[in-house]
């Protein structure tokens, strides 16, 4: 079949959306990759776990040589994969018992996870 002039018009609106997204995805990594950078250059270095959030995502959890944690967002998990690939960052496949004991949680920590729990102080403020 012949391919309509609407048809050919459709087809390069597709094309161009497409690379709109590409290009936004490709903005967005590289951005995560720059945080993700500066994170590892303020805690010794850095490594990382990737978890797929549902809708949101991807969730990008990182942990610093001396401890410190923390965690940032992808728009989804290809996106979350680009930024880990261009830091140069670890990446583990599961936050498991080795990964997750190099995390140092202080007073902060344990108020918000379990302080309410056992009995700690509220979380009011």
């Amino acid at each position: 079949m012949a391919e309509t002039a609407a048809d050919a018009a459709e087809t390069g609106q597709t094309s161009r959306t497409e690379a709109r997204r590409a290009a936004r995805a490709e903005r967005r990594a590289a951005k995560l990759a720059r945080e993700i950078g500066a994170f590892a250059k303020e805690h010794g270095g850095a490594e990382g776990q990737l978890a797929y959030i549902g809708e949101a995502g991807a969730r990008i959890v990182l942990v610093g040589q001396d401890g410190a944690w923390g965690d940032l967002v992808a728009p989804t998990y290809a996106v979350a994969e680009s930024a880990v690939e261009k830091s140069g960052i670890t990446v583990h496949e599961e936050f498991d018992g080795d990964f997750a004991l190099k995390v140092r949680t202080g007073p902060y920590e344990w108020s918000r996870m379990a302080g309410i729990q056992v009995g700690g102080p509220s979380n009011d403020s």
